[in-house]
């Protein structure tokens, strides 16, 4: 599926306009994202890499896999190598400070995407998803296909990343309003597929008369699916997701998956390297603030097949 995600990418890619003469006049913007083997997080770093690419700068995409020490290491390397620029995806709220103060004192703008950290005025910006609307919009959809009582298990990210908090809570505002509804059981399952396989597994031997399973994204949720079936639960089960991944779009139009809630991944990432380019021209970032919240989008059987490209759904 996930070769699937690459052609679905490339051939969106293509339609980009090509560069003009003068190919990388700009210097290089170097972009460090999580990890390219799950789809949200190639499709941000390829999209981020084609926009730089397109404005006339030399682009590299590496990975740090959440580890706070290779994260620093990358940031290193893009001091070496003069970076103009750098997109990143930090690999801890608190772990990621250092780093991006480290290239700010090279003089180097740092540009973070799809994560923050916590402190304000390092970065010249921080581009998110509005987690906590898009859990809401989950959270919602979830209670109107599994109902408004009933046990249920949650499958959280990783604890380093605000989002994780950012999105459980904003289940807990919607699903407290229902006291028929009882979450029996929360594990950290760090983002992760096999993960989210595993906890649900025990999840469910300690728990198996559950009616539901919300999850903090679409890995952690197709583990859980793949746990289910092998239990045959689940038809009596119902799963939400949250990130919009090609994988995750599949399971609902199988059924097996009952929505995800969409991050913009492609539209923040791309105009974080446009606010770069900015920057390096003009010394601003064209934006009002340090902190960009971009909304996401509810996917359900109902408007699936307006799905077009990776994270991108079409009027």
């Amino acid at each position: 599926m996930f070769s699937t995600t690459r052609r679905m990418f490339l051939m969106a890619a293509a339609a980009l306009p090509l560069m003009a003469g003068n190919a990388w006049a700009q210097g290089l913007i170097s972009i460090i994202v999580t990890d390219p083997a799950n789809p949200y997080w190639f499709t941000e770093g390829e999209v981020a890499k084609k926009t730089a690419e397109e404005l006339g700068y030399q682009a590299s995409v590496s990975a740090h896999k959440g580890d706070t020490n290779t994260e620093s290491t990358l940031i290193d390397t893009a001091i070496t190598n003069k970076s103009v620029a750098i997109i990143l995806d930090p690999a801890n709220a608190d772990g990621s400070i250092g780093a991006v103060k480290k290239a700010v004192d090279a003089g180097i703008p740092v540009f973070l995407v799809n994560a923050e950290i916590n402190q304000d005025g390092l970065a010249k910006a921080q581009l998110v998803s509005n987690n906590a609307q898009g859990a809401a919009l989950g959270a919602q959809q979830w209670v109107e296909m599994v109902g408004d009582k009933g046990n249920f298990v949650e499958l959280f990210g990783n604890p380093a990343d605000n989002n994780a908090a950012t999105r459980s809570n904003g289940y807990e505002t919607v699903l407290t309003q229902y006291p028929d509804l009882k979450k029996v059981a929360q594990e950290v399952a760090n983002w992760d597929r096999t993960q989210g396989y595993q906890k649900m597994q025990s999840m469910l031997q300690a728990h198996p008369d559950i009616s539901g399973v919300i999850s903090g994204n679409d890995e952690m949720a197709l583990g859980a699916i793949a746990a289910l079936k092998e239990a045959g639960k689940l038809e009596q089960v119902k799963v939400g997701g949250f990130d919009g991944s090609p994988d995750a779009v599949a399971a609902i139009k199988t059924g097996e998956l009952q929505y995800t809630v969409l991050q913009p991944v492609a539209t923040f990432s791309a105009e974080a390297v446009r606010q770069a380019d900015n920057f390096i021209k003009t010394g601003k970032t064209g934006a009002d603030s340090e902190k960009q919240l971009f909304d996401c989008v509810l996917i359900t059987k109902d408007n699936v097949d307006k799905y077009t490209a990776p994270f991108t759904l079409s009027e």
